[in-house]
């Protein structure tokens, strides 16, 4: 199968997105076995990669992130009772 660098881009990206998302889960449930509320644990979380963002890509990049993560949460994207079929 030919694929263009743009599809490995891609991959290679979400590679990437599900390896952090794994190492997140890992993280999340060793911070509730210690007590720790999921409040503090998000705020800990989104105020950590806001800092970091900041530092390497400046306003621009939070701001437009910020406003992606909203939309996804406006359509309902981490609605724990939405059903994919």
């Amino acid at each position: 199968m030919d694929r263009g660098i743009t599809d490995i881009d891609t991959l290679i990206r979400e590679e990437k997105r599900l390896t952090a998302v794994e190492s997140y889960e890992e993280a999340w449930a060793e911070g509730l076995s210690a007590g720790i509320e999921p409040e503090i644990m998000a705020e800990a979380a989104i105020a950590t990669a806001i800092a970091e963002l900041r530092r390497t890509s400046g306003e621009e990049s939070i701001l437009a992130l910020l406003e992606r993560m909203g939309e996804r949460v406006v359509s309902g994207e981490f609605d724990p009772d939405r059903r994919f079929h």
